[in-house]
């Protein structure tokens, strides 16, 4: 801030000296002025003019007049520039204009440095520090500027080609924007020893895979590089240019209008601003100049509009503070300086101004310029046009205006009024099908689906007429040995259509014979097949709950602690008791711990039902309370999980992948549609999985299908047999088929197209129409309404999980058998014992096993009576007279030999 209080100083000063003259300062020097010097090797006499014109529009507002004096130069002769700088310094000149060429001005610089004086350049600045008092943006703010515009443009990779080592100060600065992640950027140099011919680089750019440029230069060299550009065959629709040098408003832009080669750059005016029209008038009256073709050009160039802003600069300069320069000499010491010459400066770069000026506002940060805008122009058939404001800290974007249809421009090209014929397939739902009514349809009407609305939507837009026509379900192939087509192609390729929209694949083949349009929706070859269906209850899933391992653990903790048990019992004096409570002093005592007790007891407390045994002793006792803690944890784990393992049943299905649909995994037969782009993904596909799955769609012809509904249908029949198509499509039957879903990933990627002639002259139209309808969202309105309105709803209205579902005879007929093999176990044990204690009895008796079988027999059968008696010798001879033994040997034997029953 040490210039202001210098400045504040001499404002003192001069109101002291105004005061000494009677008057104010302005007035008491009123009969003086100020001169400016100028140094230019500008050949067209332009930047002097335009200087001149400066000066005389802002003397109208000064009291103290400026005086242009101008000296005309060699380019790069700077023992000339000097030579008339002394001159200037010798007239008493205030501030010198600087020339083009950087040796020279740099030389003139120091001069008037140490002269005090303010040098102005107004052209771009090459070292990090601007060259004297200038107004061009830096190379930091272009680059800046440029990093801006390529991300919008959402570049991976690109060329910066520069004309010297000069304008690497540019890229240096766009690489530290970018970092370490920036996209690939291939430099190259078109200026190095070429002496103008810059075809050789171009070349390479040609043969390189990039077809997006940066360029930096002067002004000449680079609409010398677009020039040649054209030569070599890089300016058209493939390429795109991002210009770099702030003069491309003043390029002849007329022969690159109707290249389609996007080019884009930078200026800082336009040629609408009232002082801009002005100073064209003022050239054209005193050179000529008439005003250029171009739409949106101008000849006035950045040097001219940094020359005249700088005298509005020092205009404004001087209506705050007087300045009046001495004359010096060159040859004298350095403390001969212009008095006040770096406060003048120094108060040039305080001044912050806003209007009447060309290049906008204008205020320093130091030594730099900032606060200004520059305007992105883009060619068009009409010429530059804006497409956007760049201002530095601001978010940039893109803001191209509606282009204006010029009625007298449409040439040949336009689609008004044309009518082509287009090939759709009726069988192919949601993309064409016929329109179900009880009245008669003809023509166009007859049809219905995505593709049918699409056609409408591009004709409302580009306004050609259209008559549909039924193509069949064969989409066409081209055989490049016969050099012959079928199907759609066929019908394009002989002219008897132009047009064909369906789930038609663009695929290189096919490219060969016809074109394609951007394609209108993505996809992938997917894998349709059944929903996985839940597993069958396992007879035995009550034991689910719990591992194998933890039953064979849980068996084992059984039997040890029915041991231990029998082991601790017999080992406890307390377990032993009298078996006749009546007998005081009994002869025997009585375990109860026997080995039938003791896993009775365990059995018991592990099925929570309790048994008549209580243990006594403090050992029994305690391992009875940790036996039974086990069994309740044990038993509570069981209950918490059962009722999880018998409601929740996971669907299962037997392919999850390609792997497992090439592997025939489960015996899941698969095929594709006979002809189109899934046979021949799985016939030109290199892949080993793939090459395996054509070998079976080879070896298996049966599986192949005419159309994608029939494939749909042997899906649906549950045969165990999946179907190859397009991800859309199986899209489409998912949402109406409630038992089919997608397998897997896509297997690859493509799209669909319109299909066209080849060479078509609309195809360009039909893109850039497209993608209007793309980024409208049109093309996801109708997508949604063919696939998820349009006779869809059915299967999103049922809900997958609709909570546990009910317990059937299944999940619990493990339970049931279980019971019934114990039933059956504990009858045939029950017979058994039985049938030995009726074959003891008959042994005792000594009578036939089959008398006395029958004999309890029928007291078992006595329902009604729940006693019997014991039997005597007399019944069991009555039923055996007939026996070989006497009636008093059986008395006999029965006294002696039959025990006495309870």
């Amino acid at each position: 801030m040490h210039f202001c209080w210098i400045s504040l100083i001499i404002l003192s000063l001069n109101k002291v000296q105004a005061q000494f003259y009677g008057g104010n300062a302005y007035e008491a020097f009123s009969g003086q002025s100020i001169r400016l010097g100028l140094i230019t090797d500008d050949a067209t006499d332009r930047i002097r003019q335009t200087f001149e014109h400066a000066i005389s529009v802002v003397n109208n507002e000064l009291g103290v007049p400026l005086v242009g004096e101008s000296e005309q130069v060699d380019y790069g002769n700077s023992i000339q520039a000097f030579s008339q700088l002394c001159r200037l310094m010798q007239s008493g000149v205030g501030a010198v204009f600087g020339p083009a060429a950087r040796h020279t001005a740099s030389h003139l610089l120091n001069a008037c440095d140490s002269k005090d004086i303010p040098f102005i350049y107004p052209h771009l600045s090459w070292g990090s520090n601007p060259d004297g008092f200038n107004l061009h943006p830096s190379p930091e703010d272009i680059a800046n500027a440029l990093y801006d515009i390529v991300n919008q443009f959402e570049w991976s990779r690109f060329i910066f080609c520069y004309e010297s080592a000069e304008y690497l100060n540019i890229l240096d600065h766009l690489m530290t924007r970018y970092g370490t992640k920036g996209p690939v950027i291939k430099v190259m140099r078109y200026d190095l020893n070429l002496n103008g011919n810059y075809k050789s680089v171009l070349r390479r750019i040609r043969k390189s895979e990039d077809s997006r440029i940066v360029v930096v230069g002067s002004t000449g060299g680079v609409a010398e590089l677009l020039r040649q550009a054209q030569q070599v065959g890089i300016m058209n629709e493939d390429y795109t240019y991002i210009i770099g040098n702030l003069n491309l408003h003043t390029f002849d832009l007329e022969e690159y209008k109707y290249s389609e080669a996007n080019i884009t750059g930078i200026r800082m005016f336009s040629p609408d601003q009232e002082e801009v029209r002005d100073l064209m008038e003022k050239l054209h009256q005193e050179l000529g100049e008439s005003e250029p073709v171009n739409s949106g050009s101008t000849f006035i160039t950045m040097d001219m509009a940094l020359t005249y802003d700088a005298v509005r600069v020092i205009a404004e300069t001087t209506k705050h503070l007087p300045y009046q320069p001495q004359m010096l000499n060159c040859s004298e010491r350095h403390d001969n300086v212009q008095p006040d010459g770096s406060t003048f400066r120094n108060y040039m770069r305080s001044l912050e101004i806003k209007e009447k000026t060309i290049t906008g506002r204008i205020y320093f940060e130091g030594n730099k310029r900032k606060g200004f805008t520059f305007d992105v122009i883009e060619l068009q058939t009409s010429g530059l046009v804006k497409v956007g404001t760049w201002e530095e800290g601001m978010d940039f974007e893109f803001q191209r205006p509606p282009q204006a249809v010029n009625f007298n421009d449409i040439d040949d090209g336009s689609l008004v009024n044309k009518t082509f014929v287009v090939l759709i397939s009726v069988a192919t739902m949601p993309y064409a099908s016929l329109v179900e009514s009880i009245d008669t349809l003809i023509g166009n009407n007859q049809y219905q689906g995505y593709g049918v609305d699409l056609i409408k939507e591009l004709a409302d837009k580009l306004g050609f007429n259209f008559t549909f026509r039924d193509g069949g379900n064969d989409y066409g192939s081209f055989n490049k040995s016969t050099n012959s087509t079928s199907g759609m192609l066929k019908e394009i390729v002989e002219g008897r259509a132009d047009l064909a929209i369906t789930d038609l694949t663009i695929t290189s083949e096919r490219e060969e014979v016809i074109d394609f349009s951007i394609p209108f929706m993505n996809l992938g070859i997917a894998i349709l097949y059944v929903k996985p269906q839940k597993a069958p209850p396992a007879l035995f899933s009550f034991m689910d709950p719990f591992s194998s391992e933890v039953w064979l653990y849980l068996g084992i903790a059984y039997l040890g602690v029915s041991l231990c048990f029998f082991i601790i019992g017999r080992l406890s004096p307390i377990e032993w008791d009298n078996p006749y409570p009546c007998i005081e002093e009994p002869e025997e005592l009585e375990n109860q711990f026997t080995i039938n007790n003791s896993l009775w007891f365990t059995t018991g407390a592990l099925l929570q039902q309790g048994s008549e045994i209580a243990p006594k002793a403090l050992s029994t006792r305690t391992i009875s309370a940790i036996w039974w803690f086990f069994t309740l944890i044990m038993v509570s784990s069981y209950t918490a999980n059962l009722a999880a393992f018998l409601t929740i049943e996971n669907p299962t299905s037997p392919i999850n992948s390609v792997k497992d649909l090439a592997d025939n995994k489960d015996d899941v037969q698969y095929g594709a549609k006979r002809t189109g782009s899934t046979r021949n993904f799985f016939s030109t596909s290199e892949e080993p999985i793939y090459i395996k799955m054509n070998e079976y769609l080879n070896a298996h012809p049966e599986m192949l299908m005419e159309n994608n509904q029939q494939g749909v249908d042997k899906v649906k029949a549950g045969t165990k047999y999946a179907f190859l198509m397009e991800s859309t499509s199986i899209e489409f039957n998912t949402v109406r088929e409630c038992n089919l879903t997608k397998v897997g990933d896509p297997l690859d990627e493509k799209g669909y197209g319109i299909a066209m002639v080849k060479n078509w002259p609309y195809r360009d139209k039909f893109n850039k129409a497209l993608l209007e309808l793309q980024e409208q969202g049109v093309l996801a309105r109708l997508k949604n309404k063919w696939w998820n309105e349009v006779g869809a709803g059915v299967c999103s209205a049922k809900s997958d999980n609709n909570g546990p579902s009910e317990l059937g005879v299944d999940n619990l007929s493990g339970i049931y058998v279980v019971l019934i093999i114990g039933s059956i176990i504990s009858m045939i044990i029950s017979i058994l014992c039985w049938c030995f204690f009726v074959y003891k009895k008959a042994k005792n008796y000594a009578v036939p096993f089959c008398d006395a079988l029958a004999e309890e027999f029928k007291i078992v059968i006595r329902f009604s009576e729940n006693e019997r008696p014991l039997k005597s010798a007399q019944s069991i001879y009555s039923r055996s007279r007939n026996s070989s033994q006497s009636i008093e040997s059986l008395k006999t034997d029965s006294e002696e030999n039959m025990p006495v029953e309870d």
